[in-house]
């Protein structure tokens, strides 16, 4: 077993240890690109959907251990860049629909978002659940 904790270590190295912050940036990318193409300033859905992504920024902060939480205002920054980019990657997406792509492409950024959100899922599943040896 105690290789077993050895490649758990070195796995740890590898992801900084904040694997669920990894999964759960693409989900924010990919959320952001989808809000970034469907925006309406006068709809409701607009407004949920700009909450949603608002939650899906911040509250993966909260699932750090105390013993590897990032400063809060370098967090924040981070994927706020990443979520602003990912917004005007959106609406640059919507302007090439019907003329660069063909209009069937509007799914794809909703398509790639549930593909990334369930393979988050099932890692943060997995690390949550998986069976750990005790010291």
């Amino acid at each position: 077993m105690k290789s077993a904790s050895r490649i758990e270590k070195e796995q740890n190295e590898i992801i900084g240890g904040s694997g669920f912050a990894i999964e759960t940036t693409f989900v924010l990318f990919f959320l952001a690109i989808e809000f970034g193409q469907s925006v309406n300033w006068l709809a409701f859905d607009s407004l949920f959907l700009g909450m949603t992504v608002i939650v899906i920024a911040v509250l993966p902060y909260f699932l750090f251990t105390e013993d590897e939480q990032p400063d809060f205002g370098n967090w924040i920054l981070g994927r706020s860049l990443i979520t602003g980019f990912a917004v005007l990657l959106g609406a640059m997406f919507k302007q090439t629909l019907g003329v660069v792509l063909p209009d069937s492409f509007r799914f794809l950024p909703m398509t790639l978002l549930i593909a990334t959100a369930m393979i988050s899922c099932y890692i943060q599943f997995y690390g949550f659940l998986k069976l750990r040896q005790a010291e």
